[in-house]
């Protein structure tokens, strides 16, 4: 298989936020990946930059709680959004979340692209569709990551893509929709591709 020509050469951790607020508007561009607490999503940062540790993992759950800022390529941002929906968290922690979030949107005006991660084997959430609804509001482009791909058969695959295709037929920002493996790295060059087209594109 031809690999796109587009690479990651560097990332860097920059800095986290509490908020979103106080971060200095360079006016490089910004890719967000949202996606609940366990649905993988430190590892699917560190896959596509082929890092074993830059995005933090750990086996509880929740380790995002900040807003964290890689810089990639030094021209353009990844922004690790915290994780949700982790119910050994008090509803306070939940809500400060949601706040931190939605004050991250009405702040930002260089998002260009959000990865909006599931878990292929289950329903979407409340709050992942939340979410998703939120990108549409805003207009920003998303990919669906249908993540930890490689826990299904070919069939089971086919099937829940199935049914993802037609649960998100009605969505007029939503790109593609990639199954992924954090494992394998399945379609880490798609993800590449779309990057590539987002962040060599003059206009958001």
């Amino acid at each position: 298989m031809k690999e796109t020509e587009f690479k990651i050469i560097s990332s860097e951790y920059i800095t986290s936020s509490a908020s979103g607020a106080d971060i200095a508007d360079d006016g490089m561009k910004q890719i967000v990946f949202t996606g609940k607490s366990n649905v993988g999503k430190s590892s699917l940062i560190n896959s596509i930059l082929k890092r074993k540790n830059l995005a933090k993992t750990g086996n509880t759950p929740g380790k995002t709680r900040l807003i964290n800022f890689f810089l990639i390529n030094s021209f353009f941002y990844f922004v690790d959004l915290p994780g949700y929906g982790y119910a050994a968290v008090s509803k306070t922690e939940k809500q400060k979340w949601k706040k931190m979030i939605n004050e991250f949107f009405k702040n930002s005006k260089k998002v260009c692209l959000a990865f909006s991660i599931l878990d292929i084997r289950h329903d979407p959430s409340e709050n992942d569709l939340s979410l998703i609804e939120m990108f549409e509001n805003y207009k920003i482009p998303q990919i669906i990551i249908l993540n930890k791909k490689d826990k299904l058969s070919n069939n089971e695959l086919f099937v829940r893509k199935k049914a993802f295709d037609k649960l998100f037929d009605k969505y007029n920002t939503i790109i593609d929709l990639l199954p992924y493996s954090s494992v394998s790295h399945f379609n880490r060059e798609k993800v590449l591709e779309h990057i590539d087209k987002i962040v060599n594109t003059e206009a958001i």
